[in-house]
């Protein structure tokens, strides 16, 4: 190793907030990303913390047991919050509180100090929240996904294939430095490790072992819904289904017993630390499209992608017109799930195209080149 560099990088220390919510509505997505983020700043020798509100099903207590300070706002049933009213439609009720009030809190949980990075990933904040903001971080990150709403903002990401950089001309800065596409996707290290030896197990493709993923909320009990469903395919009984679900799942324990009653072979999972290690292990995925899309295609992982809200239509539409997964509506997981995995178990040539193409999406690597960015940035 060069000491001298080394040494080097670790003299240069930032201080960075983020602030993202999760919840029972909202789900997990946003602050996992977040904390991926974090933790590969963290390991490169910077400072990291979370502001985030007290909602239902909050990730308060998880982020804690990654060893991050998490400032938690008042819930919104609470005496110091305001009646939501007046910021970003279609997202607004994601935040609990009117945008000034948002600001005012996070305001009182950062300051007096002054942060190197402020990193905002809420559909329900927009330019206004970040000027407001900007008395007390130096420079200020946006994280989004849908290219709806005006940042004031030195750095914006957007992971999403089929997204382009010109979606965000008017929404930006000129000084605003854009990371756009699946090459940038947050993901936790463990993710290129396993590439190269989960790209070479697809050279035999089978279904042997299928992962259920519907988010770690899952409130509506989709994951319930692909369980039935499987069970009108022509699935062998020894097929292994790897259920995950989030501990705060309102319909985990109906899941559990479903999976007693299946005559497949199901075991239900929680919290998992290893989903990495998962995903090599299945054979194809049916999951959301959201976030977890990009670590599906960069392990490989064939998925049929159930899309359960409209901000993640554009990511499935995306990967499907790559070939790198098979797209299905909610409504139509009972009558026409068990025929899709049925075709794919026949046909171990459609099965391969989707790995092949999937593997093209995304390399794994994209949380360092956003930390060298933000370095970059920063000392500018």
């Amino acid at each position: 190793m060069d000491v001298q560099g080394h040494e080097k990088r670790q003299s240069y220390r930032m201080n960075v907030v983020f602030r993202a919510d999760a919840s029972l509505r909202i789900g997990s997505g946003h602050v996992m990303r977040c904390l991926t983020l974090a933790e590969e700043l963290r390991r490169q020798g910077h400072s990291c913390e979370f502001v985030c509100r007290k909602h239902a099903g909050h990730l308060g207590e998880f982020i804690a047991s990654r060893d991050f300070t998490c400032h938690l706002l008042a819930n919104p049933e609470e005496p110091a919050a305001k009646p939501a009213q007046s910021y970003n439609a279609g997202y607004s009720d994601w935040l609990g509180v009117d945008w000034e009030t948002d600001a005012e809190q996070t305001l009182a949980a950062i300051s007096p100090r002054q942060v190197d990075w402020l990193v905002s990933d809420h559909y329900a904040l927009d330019s206004r929240w970040e000027k407001r903001l900007a008395t007390v971080a130096r420079r200020l990150m946006v994280i989004d996904d849908l290219a709806d709403r005006d940042h004031e903002c030195d750095l914006l990401l957007d992971q999403n294939l089929g997204t382009q950089d010109s979606d965000y001309n008017h929404r930006v800065p000129a000084r605003c430095s854009k990371l756009i596409g699946p090459r940038y996707a947050l993901l936790r290290p463990e993710f290129p490790a396993l590439r190269e030896g989960a790209l070479e197990r697809r050279a035999k493709p089978s279904i042997k072992r299928i992962l259920i993923s519907l988010g770690g909320v899952d409130p509506d009990n989709v994951t319930a819904e692909v369980m039935r469903a499987l069970t009108h395919s022509s699935l062998p009984v020894d097929t292994e289904l790897d259920i995950v679900l989030g501990a705060a799942a309102p319909h985990l324990e109906e899941v559990r017993a479903l999976a007693e009653e299946l005559p497949l072979q199901a075991t239900v999972s929680v919290s998992v630390s290893d989903m990495a290690e998962r995903m090599c292990r299945a054979d194809i995925s049916v999951g959301a499209a959201g976030s977890t899309s990009w670590e599906r295609c960069c392990l490989g992982l064939p998925a049929i992608m159930v899309i359960l809200a409209e901000n993640q239509r554009a990511i499935g539409n995306a990967l499907a017109a790559s070939g790198s997964a098979v797209l299905l509506d909610q409504d139509a997981i009972t009558d026409q799930l068990g025929g899709i995995l049925d075709e794919l178990v026949r046909s171990d040539e459609r099965l391969q195209r989707l790995a092949d193409n999937a593997k093209t999406i995304c390399d794994g690597l994209g949380t360092s080149r956003l930390v060298s960015e933000m370095v970059r940035i920063s000392k500018s």
